[in-house]
């Protein structure tokens, strides 16, 4: 069954590319080329970090230019005359057409969350290859097509989630598997997503201050664009940007006054507060606070990320990180433990292939685009930044000494809590750092100590403030590495409060098959109970992260990865589903043979976090020893008390069943979308598709950043036949 348009949109007619166009992507081919060469073939010679900017950007661009195109105008075949969800349903809270350069810092600030930050930092323990590989090219064939993929299914039908897609197109039975894996692993997500804040501003004035000033920032950025100066979109950025710099500079005056102790927060005291403002964000109209506060956080993210590749060309740090190291053959890393497969897929994340960007492109964004011709920029154009930010994580923590890698991300039950023991255990791992530089690396960013700074924050920080200082001066590298640390909180943050609201969405979804009133997002007893809920699902994993006697992060960001991709999985299970019942199985391997990749990587990893016989890494086993201490009345490090001897059985058991019934419900869902798909090439007949009927679009608007000459002549010809023009 097909439901295409009248009139389906192609990218304007074959052109002959001019000897200029060829002579460019001449150039940016044998760019790439030589970048990739260099970190494949070096072997003991100095390796400078411009190499994997080099690789990276060419690789970016060539898999823009082409690649995507082919997918959008070739295989999705999208259309600028067919009406979007925001413009057919627009009610000015969840539905509501949004200028694309406003949607694309949305989309962005929303998908990019601790996943391309911190993964990165924590992978570079398998070496500086392995983790680069993965993160550009996944991303390429796997990570980006899954976000355009998605954001055009959902465009077609009226912004439908994820799960209420799957429960539609593939059936009940793996639809409802779909349902609860997705909305189960979200809840984790956020969890996670929290997590890192709560660790990155506790305790830190200056964080604090800083990114509790975006919010009426937002507010006041989303009045003036919806009151005051309606469509001003440059007005309300240059406005939105200097007070976030003036919020910026404000923090670090109110770190050194007598405010404080008002803005220097205890970890459960910043629980209270995200849980509230998760709330409030789910719940207000997007174009109050969600979009501007996104639209302006991207400034920051994207500034950040471009100063920082400026910075590699310019200092040309160089990488000081094995290309691959011990720890990926053997398995027994300090940082994380398991082999580099499935390993490093799992613990990068976000950077190549996410799960979670899958909700927010059938979530939010759907119901703000304003044409089809918009989902290759902003859906796989913002991956592709996301993966950059990947690269520049990844290049902060390989530039580091590896001492202070190791010395900053191995826990304290493994190398002491004084920079002599320090010293000696990462020694002994074969990288050489001495008790003083260790002590100097502290006192050079201001802080008592960088021994067991895990999470991967701090390590970035540290990275960001040595290319930075390179640039600016040694003396400004304090400043720096606190500015990487709110920079981090603010990025994440972006990504919490709309995860919080498409949370939202998949349970309104959800419960509108039992009672229909909830169907309708927009409908205010519903938003309210369903965000209620959302909230303190999350906001549970968030509290059992804050009192984790093994360290919330190291202990939940095993099943954050395997329950991003195992999410990365359902959706490309959709997608691939959706191309054969609308008759594009010859272009079905776009979709399924990521979806093979990563069905197989993230299975492999569940099974061994839920029946390895290595307590660091099955959940099961690690059950097991600390329930055996305590039979036997015997602490076991990193524990101080039996109280945190019950709380890691607890946790252990909760991580080992949850990783469990998670790869259950997603092996059920490949499967049944599988028998959907064999059923539609035997007897095609038998499928429906749930697209919404075409309907003509009265909208005019470019399809990327910059508007063609045809873009820019359509918009004229619209302005001069509206009335009164």
């Amino acid at each position: 069954m097909r439901t295409d348009s009248p009139q389906t949109a192609s990218p304007q007619g074959p052109r002959k590319a001019s000897p200029q166009t060829i002579a460019i992507w001449t150039v940016v081919a044998l760019v790439c080329a030589a970048g990739w060469s260099v970190l494949a073939l070096s072997r003991g010679e100095e390796v400078s970090a411009v190499w994997m900017v080099a690789a990276a950007l060419g690789s970016y661009a060539i898999a823009y230019r082409f690649y995507s195109k082919f997918i959008a105008y070739k295989v999705l075949k999208v259309d600028k005359t067919r009406a979007t969800p925001a413009e057919r349903l627009d009610n000015g809270i969840d539905f509501h057409p949004t200028d694309r350069r406003v949607l694309l810092g949305h989309h962005f600030a929303a998908i990019a969350g601790a996943g391309p930050l911190v993964g990165p930092v924590l992978a570079a323990q398998m070496g500086y290859l392995p983790g680069t590989i993965w993160i550009i090219v996944g991303v390429i064939f796997a990570g980006a097509v899954q976000d355009m993929v998605v954001l055009f299914f959902s465009t077609r039908r009226d912004g439908r989630s994820l799960g209420q897609m799957a429960r539609e197109e593939i059936g009940p039975f793996g639809g409802a598997a779909a349902l609860l894996a997705a909305f189960a692993i979200m809840i984790i997500l956020l969890g996670v997503l929290a997590l890192v804040i709560v660790n990155a501003l506790a305790q830190s004035p200056w964080g604090t201050f800083s990114i509790a000033m975006t919010i009426p920032i937002a507010l006041l950025m989303g009045f003036y664009l919806r009151v005051l100066r309606p469509g001003r979109v440059s007005e309300v950025s240059l406005i939105g940007v200097a007070l976030l710099l003036l919020a910026l500079v404000a923090g670090r005056w109110v770190a050194e006054s007598s405010w404080a102790d008002t803005f220097t927060l205890a970890p459960s005291t910043l629980v209270i507060w995200l849980v509230a403002y998760g709330f409030v964000a789910s719940i207000l109209p997007v174009w109050m606070l969600l979009a501007p506060r996104d639209y302006l956080s991207t400034f920051m993210k994207i500034g950040t990320i471009a100063l920082l590749a400026i910075g590699v060309v310019v200092s040309m740090p160089t990488l000081k990180m094995d290309p691959v190291t011990d720890f990926a053959t053997r398995g027994d890393g300090p940082v994380f433990a398991g082999s580099l497969f499935p390993f490093v897929f799992i613990t990068i994340a976000c950077g190549a292939l996410s799960g979670f960007h899958s909700l927010i492109a059938s979530g939010t964004t759907p119901k703000m685009i304003q044409k089809e011709t918009q989902v290759r920029m902003i859906g796989y154009g913002s991956m592709l930044m996301e993966s950059s930010v990947a690269v520049m994580a990844l290049i902060a923590a390989s530039i580091i000494d590896p001492g202070l890698y190791f010395a900053m991300n191995a826990p304290a039950g493994v190398i002491g809590d004084t920079v002599q023991n320090a010293s000696q255990v990462v020694g002994s791992w074969g990288y050489q750092i001495s008790p003083e530089d260790l002590a100097a690396a502290a006192k050079n960013v201001e802080e008592a100590s960088l021994l067991s700074r895990t999470g991967g924050a701090p390590t970035l920080a540290i990275g960001v403030s040595e290319i930075f200082s390179e640039v600016t001066g040694g003396g400004l590298r304090a400043f720096w590495y606190h500015f990487a640390i709110m920079f981090e909180a603010l990025f994440i943050l972006t990504a919490l409060d709309a995860g919080t609201r498409v949370g939202r969405f998949m349970l309104q979804d959800t419960l509108g098959n039992l009672y229909k009133p909830f169907k309708n997002v927009s409908w205010k007893p519903g938003l309210v109970i369903t965000s209620g809920i959302v909230c303190g699902l999350w906001g549970y994993f968030l509290w059992v992260g804050v009192h984790e006697p093994l360290g919330g992060i190291n202990q939940l960001f095993p099943i954050f990865g395997i329950s991003n991709q195992l999410l990365a999985a359902v959706a490309l299970a959709v997608c691939t589903t959706l191309l054969v019942k609308s008759g594009r199985l010859k272009w079905a391997w776009i979709t399924g043979i990521p979806l093979v990749w990563d069905a197989t990587v993230t299975l492999t990893a569940s099974w061994q976090k839920v029946f390895s016989s290595d307590p660091r890494v099955g959940f099961f086993k690690q059950r097991s020893v600390y329930q055996d201490g305590i039979d036997r009345g015997e602490l076991i490090a990193p524990a101080k008390s039996m109280d945190d001897m019950h709380t890691i059985v607890t946790n252990s058991t909760v991580d080992g069943v949850l990783t469990a019934a998670l790869a259950l419900l997603i092996v059920i869902v490949i499967a049944d979308a599988t028998r959907v798909c064999i059923r539609h090439v035997r007897r095609p007949a038998l499928s429906t598709l749930s697209e919404t009927p075409y309907v003509e679009s009265k909208i005019v608007a470019p399809a990327g950043l910059i508007p063609t000459k045809e873009e820019k002549e359509e918009e004229r010809d619209a302005v001069g036949a509206a009335p009164g023009g």
